[in-house]
C-alpha cells in the first residue's frame, strides 16, 4: 500500500511538472486563499497587540470620568463640553470609595507654545500631581511637580518628547528652560517617557502638562474656579473596576442631586471598556479579511476540479487499461484523490512562503505591527488540503466508477 500511495505521488508530479502552466493556475487559488489567511490574521494579531499596548499606555486599572456633552440649539458637542464635574468631586470619590487607590483631575486646551524662535500648537493639560502617578507615566529626566506647586500655583511644565522635538534642537538641554504660553513663563523641569499614540490615533507624547492651579489661575483662565475637564481614578485590582464604576455613578448622582430616571451628566469609561470595543472592532475587520481570503481557497478548489475532471477525460483509455490488468475502483480512486491532496499541498506550502513575506513586508514597508502564529500557518495548511480532497472527491469517484470496457474503446 505504501508503495501504491509513493508511485501515486510521483505520478501527480510528473503531471504536474509536464503540465507547468495548468498546474500553476490550478494552485493559483490556492496559494493566494493560504497568503492572504496568514497576512490578514498576523494583521489582526498585531493589531490586537497594538491596541492592547496603547490601553495598556492610559494607566493601570484606570477609570476616566468625563463631563457629559453639551447639546445647544439641536447641536450635541464635544464629551466634556459641559461644566459638571470639579475638583471637589475627585477628592470626594477618594473619600468616600475605599477601593480607589487614588483620584485626579485634568483641564486640557490647545496653545502656542513658544521657545525662542521656535513654536508649535500642543495640547496643555493642567493636573494634579496624582493624575501622573495613576496614568503610570514615568519621568524619563528631571522631575516632577507635586502638592507645593500645586498649592503655589509654581510656573513649572513636564514636557512629552514630541514637544521637545519640536521646540528644542538635537542635543539641546530642555531641562532648565524657559517656555512660554499665552506669553507666561514656564521652566522645564522634566521630560516624560514616551508613550506612543492612544486608542484614537493621538499622540501622547505630544502634550505639556503644568500644575492644575497654575492653568487655571495664570495660563487657561476660567469662569468658575474649581471645574475639571476630566477625573480620573485607579484601583489596586482589575477586578475592581466594575464595582468601583457603580459606586462612583452613585456617589456622583446623590453629589449632583440628580432624580431618579433622571440621565447621568457625566460619562464614566474604563480600560476594560476601551479593550472591549478594539477588541471587537479588531475581529470584526480580521473575520471580514478571513471570509475574503476564503472565497479564494474555494476558488481554488473549484480549480482543482476542474483540472481532475479534465485529466479524467484525457486520461480514460489509461484508467481503462489499469481497471484491465486488476486495479479496483478504490485505487483508481485513491489515485486522483492523491493528485488533488499533491496540488493542494504543494499550493499550500508555498501560500505559506507568500502569507510570510507579505506580512513581513507590511511590517519593513508600511510599519504595520504583525504577529505570524504557527497555529495560524496550521489551520490554514490544513484547511487548504481539506479543500483538495473534497473537491478531487468528484472527479476521483466519477473516474472510479468508469467502465472498463468503455474506458478501453475511448480514443
Amino acid at each position: 500500500m505504501q508503495v501504491f500511495v509513493w508511485l501515486t505521488v510521483v505520478t501527480a508530479l510528473r503531471v504536474l511538472v509536464r503540465n507547468r502552466l495548468r498546474a500553476g493556475l490550478t494552485m493559483l487559488g490556492i496559494v493566494i486563499g493560504v497568503g492572504a489567511v496568514i497576512a490578514m490574521v498576523s494583521i489582526g494579531e498585531g493589531a490586537k497587540q497594538a491596541v492592547q499596548k496603547q490601553i495598556a499606555s492610559i494607566g493601570t486599572n484606570v477609570i476616566m470620568i468625563w463631563p457629559m456633552a453639551t447639546t445647544i440649539g439641536g447641536v450635541r458637542g464635544a464629551q466634556g463640553g459641559a461644566i459638571t464635574l470639579t475638583v471637589a468631586d475627585a477628592q470626594h470619590l477618594k473619600k468616600k470609595i475605599p477601593i480607589l487607590v487614588d483620584t485626579g483631575w485634568v483641564k486640557r486646551d490647545v496653545l502656542q507654545i513658544v521657545n525662542g524662535h521656535r513654536n508649535c500648537n500642543s495640547p496643555v493639560q493642567g493636573v494634579s500631581p496624582s493624575y501622573i502617578s495613576i496614568r503610570d507615566w514615568p519621568i524619563r529626566s528631571g522631575g516632577s511637580f507635586n502638592q507645593a506647586d500645586m498649592d503655589s500655583a509654581a510656573l513649572v511644565a513636564l514636557l512629552g518628547q514630541t514637544v521637545v522635538d519640536d521646540l528644542f534642537d538635537p542635543g539641546e538641554e530642555p531641562i532648565g528652560a524657559l517656555i512660554r504660553i499665552k506669553n507666561v513663563p514656564l521652566r522645564v523641569i522634566g521630560i516624560l517617557s514616551p508613550k506612543g499614540q492612544n486608542t484614537y490615533g493621538q499622540d501622547q507624547d505630544d502634550v505639556v502638562i503644568i500644575p492644575f492651579t497654575t492653568a487655571e489661575r495664570k495660563v487657561f483662565g476660567t469662569l468658575f474656579l474649581g471645574t475639571v475637564g476630566g477625573i480620573f481614578a485607579s484601583t489596586d485590582r482589575a477586578e475592581d473596576l466594575p464595582d468601583a464604576v457603580e459606586q462612583i455613578r452613585e456617589v456622583l448622582r446623590t453629589r449632583h442631586r440628580l432624580q431618579h430616571g433622571k440621565p447621568d451628566d457625566f460619562t464614566i469609561r474604563t480600560q476594560i471598556e476601551l479593550g472591549k470595543v478594539q477588541e471587537g472592532t479588531s475581529q470584526t475587520l480580521t473575520v471580514m479579511l478571513l471570509a475574503i481570503a476564503s472565497v479564494s481557497l474555494l476558488v481554488g478548489g473549484i480549480g482543482i476540479m476542474n483540472i481532475l475532471l479534465v485529466s479524467v477525460t484525457e486520461r480514460t483509455r489509461e484508467i481503462g487499461v489499469r481497471m484491465a490488468v486488476g486495479a479496483k475502483r478504490r485505487h483508481i480512486m485513491m489515485q486522483f484523490l492523491i493528485e488533488a491532496t499533491t496540488l493542494s499541498v504543494v499550493g499550500g506550502c508555498i501560500g505559506i512562503l507568500l502569507g510570510v513575506l507579505s506580512a513581513r513586508l507590511m511590517t519593513v514597508i508600511a510599519g504595520w505591527p504583525t504577529i505570524i502564529s504557527g497555529d495560524t500557518v496550521a489551520a490554514a495548511f490544513g484547511f487548504s488540503v481539506a479543500v483538495g480532497l473534497f473537491f478531487g472527491l468528484y472527479p476521483a469517484n466519477k473516474a472510479a466508477r468508469l467502465n472498463p470496457i468503455e474506458a478501453l474503446r475511448y480514443e
